[in-house]
Protein backbone atom coordinates (compact mmCIF):
# COMPACT_ATOMS: atom_id res chain seq x y z
CA UNK A 1 0.00 0.00 0.00
CA UNK A 2 1.79 3.32 -1.07
CA UNK A 3 1.90 6.16 1.58
CA UNK A 4 0.26 9.80 0.99
CA UNK A 5 2.69 12.71 1.66
CA UNK A 6 1.19 16.47 1.51
CA UNK A 7 4.08 18.44 0.30
CA UNK A 8 2.99 21.98 0.78
CA UNK A 9 4.45 24.93 -0.83
CA UNK A 10 5.09 23.02 -4.29
CA UNK A 11 5.30 25.68 -6.73
CA UNK A 12 8.77 26.38 -5.23
CA UNK A 13 12.65 25.00 -5.32
CA UNK A 14 12.17 22.42 -3.05
CA UNK A 15 8.62 21.63 -3.46
CA UNK A 16 9.39 20.65 -6.99
CA UNK A 17 12.16 18.52 -6.65
CA UNK A 18 10.23 17.06 -3.86
CA UNK A 19 7.78 15.91 -6.20
CA UNK A 20 10.13 14.83 -9.04
CA UNK A 21 11.86 13.26 -6.60
CA UNK A 22 9.00 11.03 -4.97
CA UNK A 23 9.00 7.11 -5.38
CA UNK A 24 6.82 5.03 -6.95
CA UNK A 25 6.13 3.85 -3.50
CA UNK A 26 4.58 7.50 -2.85
CA UNK A 27 1.42 9.00 -3.71
CA UNK A 28 2.61 12.48 -3.30
CA UNK A 29 -0.34 15.41 -3.30
CA UNK A 30 1.79 18.77 -3.61
CA UNK A 31 -0.29 22.01 -2.98
CA UNK A 32 1.26 25.81 -3.57
CA UNK A 33 -0.96 28.68 -2.13
CA UNK A 34 -3.68 28.56 -4.19
CA UNK A 35 -4.62 24.72 -3.82
CA UNK A 36 -4.48 25.15 0.43
CA UNK A 37 -3.82 28.56 2.71
CA UNK A 38 -1.70 27.33 5.09
CA UNK A 39 -2.39 30.49 6.83
CA UNK A 40 -6.17 29.70 7.49
CA UNK A 41 -6.44 26.45 10.63
CA UNK A 42 -9.55 25.26 9.50
CA UNK A 43 -8.79 24.69 5.96
CA UNK A 44 -5.88 23.04 6.79
CA UNK A 45 -8.08 20.41 8.83
CA UNK A 46 -10.32 20.22 6.35
CA UNK A 47 -7.87 19.33 3.86
CA UNK A 48 -5.96 17.21 5.85
CA UNK A 49 -9.37 15.07 6.99
CA UNK A 50 -9.91 14.60 2.82
CA UNK A 51 -6.52 13.63 1.58
CA UNK A 52 -5.90 11.98 4.78
CA UNK A 53 -1.70 11.91 4.61
CA UNK A 54 0.36 9.83 6.81
CA UNK A 55 3.36 12.43 6.32
CA UNK A 56 3.33 16.01 5.46
CA UNK A 57 6.44 17.85 4.73
CA UNK A 58 6.17 21.51 5.08
CA UNK A 59 7.96 23.25 2.44
CA UNK A 60 6.52 26.36 2.22
CA UNK A 61 7.93 29.40 3.41
CA UNK A 62 7.83 33.49 2.88
CA UNK A 63 11.28 33.19 1.43
CA UNK A 64 12.26 36.90 0.09
CA UNK A 65 14.91 37.75 3.21
CA UNK A 66 15.08 41.68 2.18
CA UNK A 67 11.19 41.80 1.59
CA UNK A 68 10.57 40.06 5.06
CA UNK A 69 12.50 43.53 6.68
CA UNK A 70 9.28 45.81 4.95
CA UNK A 71 6.73 43.28 4.88
CA UNK A 72 6.96 41.63 7.64
CA UNK A 73 3.28 41.00 8.75
CA UNK A 74 3.39 38.39 5.59
CA UNK A 75 6.54 36.94 6.12
CA UNK A 76 5.49 36.15 10.07
CA UNK A 77 2.65 34.43 8.73
CA UNK A 78 3.75 32.10 6.58
CA UNK A 79 7.33 31.50 8.60
CA UNK A 80 5.68 31.63 11.97
CA UNK A 81 1.63 31.15 12.40
CA UNK A 82 1.45 28.76 9.23
CA UNK A 83 3.77 26.17 10.84
CA UNK A 84 2.24 26.33 13.61
CA UNK A 85 -1.42 25.59 12.15
CA UNK A 86 -0.03 22.35 10.43
CA UNK A 87 1.83 21.15 13.48
CA UNK A 88 -1.98 21.33 15.48
CA UNK A 89 -3.88 19.32 12.86
CA UNK A 90 -1.02 17.40 12.35
CA UNK A 91 -1.30 16.51 16.37
CA UNK A 92 -4.65 16.28 16.09
CA UNK A 93 -5.41 14.00 13.17
CA UNK A 94 -1.99 11.93 13.63
CA UNK A 95 -0.20 12.93 10.50
CA UNK A 96 3.60 13.12 10.99
CA UNK A 97 5.22 15.81 9.81
CA UNK A 98 8.52 17.14 8.31
CA UNK A 99 8.77 20.98 8.74
CA UNK A 100 12.24 22.85 6.65
CA UNK A 101 13.60 25.80 8.63
CA UNK A 102 16.76 27.70 8.20
CA UNK A 103 20.54 28.81 8.79
CA UNK A 104 19.27 32.43 9.40
CA UNK A 105 18.04 31.27 13.12
CA UNK A 106 21.41 32.00 13.77
CA UNK A 107 23.26 35.02 14.42
CA UNK A 108 26.60 34.20 12.56
CA UNK A 109 28.88 34.77 15.25
CA UNK A 110 30.29 31.17 15.68
CA UNK A 111 33.50 29.92 14.11
CA UNK A 112 32.58 26.34 13.51
CA UNK A 113 29.80 24.26 12.45
CA UNK A 114 26.91 24.89 14.21
CA UNK A 115 25.08 21.75 15.88
CA UNK A 116 21.44 21.36 15.64
CA UNK A 117 21.40 21.95 19.60
CA UNK A 118 23.53 25.38 19.18
CA UNK A 119 22.07 28.45 20.77
CA UNK A 120 20.06 30.61 18.17
CA UNK A 121 20.05 34.20 18.20
CA UNK A 122 18.24 35.68 14.40
CA UNK A 123 19.60 38.67 13.15
CA UNK A 124 16.52 39.26 10.56
CA UNK A 125 12.50 39.30 10.42
CA UNK A 126 12.88 36.22 8.09
CA UNK A 127 15.63 34.46 10.54
CA UNK A 128 13.14 35.98 13.70
CA UNK A 129 9.74 34.02 11.97
CA UNK A 130 11.65 30.69 10.91
CA UNK A 131 12.64 30.25 14.58
CA UNK A 132 9.31 31.66 15.85
CA UNK A 133 7.83 28.69 13.54
CA UNK A 134 10.37 26.04 14.54
CA UNK A 135 8.81 26.84 18.37
CA UNK A 136 5.29 26.76 17.43
CA UNK A 137 5.71 23.17 15.67
CA UNK A 138 8.09 21.69 18.86
CA UNK A 139 5.22 23.17 21.19
CA UNK A 140 2.44 21.69 19.24
CA UNK A 141 3.59 18.49 17.66
CA UNK A 142 7.26 17.51 19.68
CA UNK A 143 7.63 14.29 17.67
CA UNK A 144 7.64 16.17 14.45
CA UNK A 145 11.40 16.36 12.60
CA UNK A 146 12.58 20.14 11.70
CA UNK A 147 15.61 20.11 8.98
CA UNK A 148 17.27 23.13 9.08
CA UNK A 149 19.25 23.76 6.11
CA UNK A 150 21.17 26.68 3.74
CA UNK A 151 21.64 28.30 0.44
CA UNK A 152 19.58 26.45 -1.22
CA UNK A 153 19.41 26.54 -5.53
CA UNK A 154 17.99 24.84 -8.22
CA UNK A 155 16.65 25.20 -11.71
CA UNK A 156 13.78 25.94 -10.35
CA UNK A 157 12.71 29.60 -9.19
CA UNK A 158 14.73 32.47 -8.40
CA UNK A 159 17.91 31.97 -6.65
CA UNK A 160 21.96 33.26 -6.73
CA UNK A 161 23.25 30.62 -9.33
CA UNK A 162 20.75 31.36 -11.34
CA UNK A 163 21.31 35.51 -10.52
CA UNK A 164 24.88 35.18 -11.12
CA UNK A 165 23.77 33.42 -14.67
CA UNK A 166 22.18 36.09 -15.43
CA UNK A 167 24.77 38.95 -14.66
CA UNK A 168 27.37 37.21 -16.08
CA UNK A 169 25.50 37.16 -19.39
CA UNK A 170 25.52 40.65 -19.07
CA UNK A 171 28.70 42.10 -17.50
CA UNK A 172 32.04 41.62 -17.52
CA UNK A 173 33.05 42.46 -14.11
CA UNK A 174 31.03 41.67 -10.81
CA UNK A 175 31.60 41.82 -6.94
CA UNK A 176 30.42 39.14 -4.95
CA UNK A 177 30.32 39.26 -0.46
CA UNK A 178 33.54 37.32 0.34
CA UNK A 179 33.07 37.50 4.19
CA UNK A 180 30.09 35.99 4.48
CA UNK A 181 30.62 31.93 4.96
CA UNK A 182 28.07 29.02 4.53
CA UNK A 183 27.22 26.08 2.28
CA UNK A 184 25.01 26.07 -0.76
CA UNK A 185 22.52 23.40 -0.66
CA UNK A 186 21.21 22.09 -4.05
CA UNK A 187 17.70 21.68 -3.25
CA UNK A 188 17.51 17.92 -5.01
CA UNK A 189 19.64 16.37 -2.45
CA UNK A 190 17.68 18.52 0.17
CA UNK A 191 14.98 16.69 -1.40
CA UNK A 192 16.34 13.00 -1.45
CA UNK A 193 17.14 13.46 2.67
CA UNK A 194 14.06 14.75 2.93
CA UNK A 195 12.16 11.27 1.56
CA UNK A 196 14.83 9.61 3.32
CA UNK A 197 13.98 11.16 6.47
CA UNK A 198 10.16 10.50 5.64
CA UNK A 199 11.27 6.82 5.32
CA UNK A 200 12.43 6.10 9.21
CA UNK A 201 9.23 7.45 11.07
CA UNK A 202 11.10 7.44 14.48
CA UNK A 203 13.17 10.70 14.16
CA UNK A 204 12.18 13.46 15.18
CA UNK A 205 13.48 17.00 16.89
CA UNK A 206 15.99 19.17 15.16
CA UNK A 207 18.64 18.06 12.41
CA UNK A 208 21.00 19.71 9.79
CA UNK A 209 21.20 19.38 5.86
CA UNK A 210 23.15 20.72 3.07
CA UNK A 211 25.83 20.03 1.14
CA UNK A 212 29.33 19.41 2.20
CA UNK A 213 31.98 21.50 2.25
CA UNK A 214 32.59 25.44 3.03
CA UNK A 215 32.64 28.41 0.93
CA UNK A 216 31.45 32.50 0.80
CA UNK A 217 29.41 33.75 -1.76
CA UNK A 218 32.46 34.79 -4.12
CA UNK A 219 34.00 31.12 -3.79
CA UNK A 220 30.17 30.03 -5.05
CA UNK A 221 30.40 33.16 -8.09
CA UNK A 222 33.50 31.81 -8.84
CA UNK A 223 32.54 28.03 -9.14
CA UNK A 224 29.39 29.23 -10.83
CA UNK A 225 31.19 31.02 -13.53
CA UNK A 226 34.34 28.46 -13.55
CA UNK A 227 31.61 25.31 -14.07
CA UNK A 228 29.26 27.10 -16.98
CA UNK A 229 32.65 27.97 -19.11
CA UNK A 230 33.57 24.90 -18.64
CA UNK A 231 30.23 23.03 -19.45
CA UNK A 232 30.04 25.77 -22.33
CA UNK A 233 26.80 27.34 -20.83
CA UNK A 234 29.23 30.71 -20.93
CA UNK A 235 31.23 31.90 -23.57
CA UNK A 236 32.29 35.37 -22.20
CA UNK A 237 34.84 36.57 -19.85
CA UNK A 238 33.92 37.59 -16.62
CA UNK A 239 35.96 39.13 -13.84
CA UNK A 240 34.50 38.58 -10.00
CA UNK A 241 36.11 40.52 -7.76
CA UNK A 242 36.02 39.83 -3.76
CA UNK A 243 34.17 42.83 -1.73
CA UNK A 244 33.00 42.85 1.87
CA UNK A 245 29.23 42.27 2.94
CA UNK A 246 29.87 46.37 4.26
CA UNK A 247 30.03 47.44 0.30
CA UNK A 248 26.78 45.98 -0.59
CA UNK A 249 24.45 46.65 2.14
CA UNK A 250 20.96 44.64 2.15
CA UNK A 251 17.94 45.82 3.30
CA UNK A 252 18.23 42.50 5.73
CA UNK A 253 21.24 41.62 7.84
CA UNK A 254 22.71 38.21 7.08
CA UNK A 255 24.63 35.47 9.07
CA UNK A 256 28.62 35.95 8.15
CA UNK A 257 28.78 32.65 9.18
CA UNK A 258 26.38 29.70 8.95
CA UNK A 259 27.66 26.33 8.38
CA UNK A 260 25.62 23.62 9.77
CA UNK A 261 27.45 20.21 11.19
CA UNK A 262 25.28 17.68 9.34
CA UNK A 263 26.62 14.80 11.01
CA UNK A 264 23.57 13.53 13.25
CA UNK A 265 21.80 13.64 9.81
CA UNK A 266 24.20 11.76 7.17
CA UNK A 267 24.21 9.23 10.64
CA UNK A 268 20.31 8.81 10.82
CA UNK A 269 19.27 9.67 7.62
CA UNK A 270 21.76 7.38 6.38
CA UNK A 271 22.52 9.66 3.38
CA UNK A 272 25.99 11.51 3.08
CA UNK A 273 25.91 14.76 1.95
CA UNK A 274 27.86 15.49 -1.33
CA UNK A 275 30.43 18.45 -2.11
CA UNK A 276 28.63 21.26 -2.91
CA UNK A 277 30.64 22.17 -6.03
CA UNK A 278 29.56 18.53 -7.41
CA UNK A 279 25.99 19.35 -6.49
CA UNK A 280 26.31 22.42 -8.77
CA UNK A 281 27.63 20.96 -11.07
CA UNK A 282 25.60 18.27 -11.51
CA UNK A 283 22.13 20.94 -11.13
CA UNK A 284 24.10 23.06 -14.41
CA UNK A 285 23.79 19.95 -16.69
CA UNK A 286 20.61 19.05 -15.52
CA UNK A 287 19.09 22.54 -16.07
CA UNK A 288 20.86 22.46 -19.19
CA UNK A 289 19.28 19.23 -20.56
CA UNK A 290 16.18 20.33 -19.62
CA UNK A 291 16.46 23.14 -21.47
CA UNK A 292 17.38 21.30 -24.16
CA UNK A 293 14.32 18.76 -23.48
CA UNK A 294 11.91 21.98 -23.24
CA UNK A 295 10.93 20.66 -19.84
CA UNK A 296 10.84 24.16 -18.06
Amino acid sequence: MKQTVLVTGAGGQLGRELVLGASSEIDCIAVDREALNICNPVAIREFLRKVQPQLLINAAAYTAVDKAESESGAAWKANALAPGYLAEACADLGVRLIHVSTDFVFDGEASQPYLPNAATSPVSEYGRGKLAGELAVQKALPEALIVRTSWVYSRFGANFVKTMLRLMSERQELGVVSDQLGTPTWARGLAQALWAAGQRPHLHGIYHWSDDGVCSWHDFAVAIYEECRSAGLLDSDVEIKPIPGSSYPTPAHRPAYSVLDKTSSWRDFEVRGVAWREQLRTMLLDMQDSKNEGTD
